[in-house]
């Protein structure tokens, strides 16, 4: 059998199946796919495919689909993505272009990339293993309650209410400002308490009192700024496609609640030589998700964080990888800016 051939059905067979959702027969193949030979020919090279674990055939005398193997020879031999249309790659450059914020651009982006593929969309924020603090600011909204907020590096802005104990004017909120700023300025989050301690140390007895709360809230919020987060859209897509899961939908929903699965798969992904991770079936190492497949990619600086989606794994894997690439490339060119 001519090997260029068989991979020819194979895609063929992958394809059909993802959109219909029905096992593909030999007649389907040729009356829809330009092969070149007879429907015979085509039943013995399925035949070889099955024998080979590429093809499965669900019940007798009916036509193939695709098992987990089959689906990771056809993603080898993608060449290259699918490019999105014009329409497609707007409507990303306009929703993503008009974020507020960094916890804006994220919801924007899962939400996004679950329209683009109708599957789960996942969007892992910004590692702030190297970050550092950009700004503080303090604001006085009543004599002893001020809000305090920390800007960091790569965009991520965490704010606290606290309560001084104390009545401060705003000259001398201006003054905690200046001093706890000067020091911390630039600061790596994993160096902030030291740094902070010392600014301490240094502010002028009268506000020592309101200054502690201030440090030990900005403390508080350099260590959630540190965890890893993570926001999820498309759940909706998921419960249409119950029919592709004849086992349970339940524990891929249990795995994307439990975000800690989530984050621990996307962060053992390896991205291949197309700058993309494809995990299918039972390649994935949680047992829930073995029925499920995942596309991610990374972006942002020195693509720490990762993004992509989960769906069955009859999934339409050009189209999908195209628009992950595309999102990641999007979000990376915003968080630059």
């Amino acid at each position: 059998m001519s090997e260029p051939r068989r991979l020819e059905v194979l895609r063929a067979i992958v394809e059909d199946y993802v959109h219909s959702r029905e096992p593909v027969g030999s007649k389907a193949l040729v009356d829809r796919h330009r092969l070149g030979v007879s429907s015979a020919t085509i039943r013995n090279d399925m035949a070889v495919l099955e024998e080979e674990g590429l093809l499965a055939a669900p019940h007798t005398r009916s036509g193939r689909i695709p098992p987990d193997k089959g689906y990771r020879l056809f993603v080898d031999r993608i060449s290259e993505a699918k490019p999105l249309s014009g329409p497609e790659k707007k409507a990303i450059r306009t929703l993503l272009e008009g974020a507020d914020d960094l916890d804006d651009v994220m919801d924007r982006t899962v939400r996004l990339l679950a329209q683009l593929t109708n599957q789960v969309a996942v969007v892992q924020f910004p590692r702030t293993g190297g970050a550092s603090v950009r700004h503080i600011e303090f604001v006085l909204l009543a004599p002893q309650q001020i809000l305090v907020v920390l800007i960091i590096s790569n965009g991520t802005v965490q704010q606290r209410v606290v309560r001084t104990g104390t009545d401060l004017q705003e000259a001398e909120l201006a003054e905690l400002r200046q001093r706890i700023l000067s020091a911390v300025s630039g600061v790596r989050l994993a160096a902030l308490p030291g740094e902070l301690a010392v600014a301490s140390r240094q502010l002028p007895v009268a506000l020592r009192g309101p200054g502690g709360t201030i440090i030990r809230a900005l403390e508080q919020l350099a260590g959630l700024g540190g965890e890893d987060r993570m926001l999820l859209a498309g759940t909706a897509n998921l419960a249409r496609a119950t029919g592709d899961f004849p086992l349970s939908i339940g524990p891929i929903l249990e795995a994307l609640e439990e975000q800690v699965v989530m984050l621990g798969l996307l962060s053992e992904m390896e991205y291949d030589a197309r700058g993309i991770s494809v995990r299918i079936g039972s390649e994935n190492p949680y047992g829930g998700l073995s029925e499920a497949s995942v596309v991610a990619t990374g972006y942002g600086p020195g693509a720490g964080a990762k993004l992509g989606v989960l769906g069955p794994t009859r999934m339409d894997y050009p189209t999908t990888m195209a628009a992950v690439r595309a999102v990641a490339r999007y979000l990376s060119r915003i968080l630059e800016e």
